[in-house]
């Protein structure tokens, strides 16, 4: 099963984005309390790409593009803006006290910490950033009522 999105970097659309996710989640018949993740990775990867990957008079293009084969869900975001690996900033210090911390990269190290993979490539002028997480009890399809088949 895949699924697939292009829209423009911005913020209003990460609600049609989040749409694409959820459809994809029911036609698939995945575990409702599994969706949660894939949601905040999506809008941490979308919102940093709205607020790092655009400049004065452009608008990148994102694609982000979902598939299920037993037992994982994969989800890549590309987007045509500027090359940038969100994977070579080092993770925030989460030991040290709020006023001591750097701004930022907390999105890049939770999607790191929920996620069972998470890989970037430049690729034909693309940043392309695969997640991939295996859904533990869901390598059948649900019958209805949500009960595995």
């Amino acid at each position: 099963m895949t699924a697939k999105r292009t829209v423009a970097a911005d913020a209003a659309q990460l609600t049609v984005l989040n749409q694409l996710l959820q459809e994809f989640w029911t036609a698939a018949a995945l575990a409702p309390a599994a969706l949660r993740t894939f949601e905040l990775a999506l809008e941490e990867i979308f919102v940093n790409i709205v607020v790092h990957g655009t400049g004065p008079g452009s608008t990148p293009l994102v694609e982000v593009s979902l598939s299920w084969a037993a037992p994982s869900v994969v989800m890549t975001v590309e987007d045509d803006g500027p090359p940038f690996d969100p994977l070579s900033v080092p993770p925030p210090d989460v030991t040290a006290g709020l006023a001591d911390r750097r701004v930022g990269g907390l999105g890049v190290f939770l999607v790191r910490k929920t996620m069972d993979t998470v890989s970037y490539t430049r690729s034909a002028g693309r940043n392309q950033l695969r997640i991939a997480k295996r859904l533990d009890g869901c390598d059948r399809p649900r019958a209805a009522g949500g009960k595995s088949a």
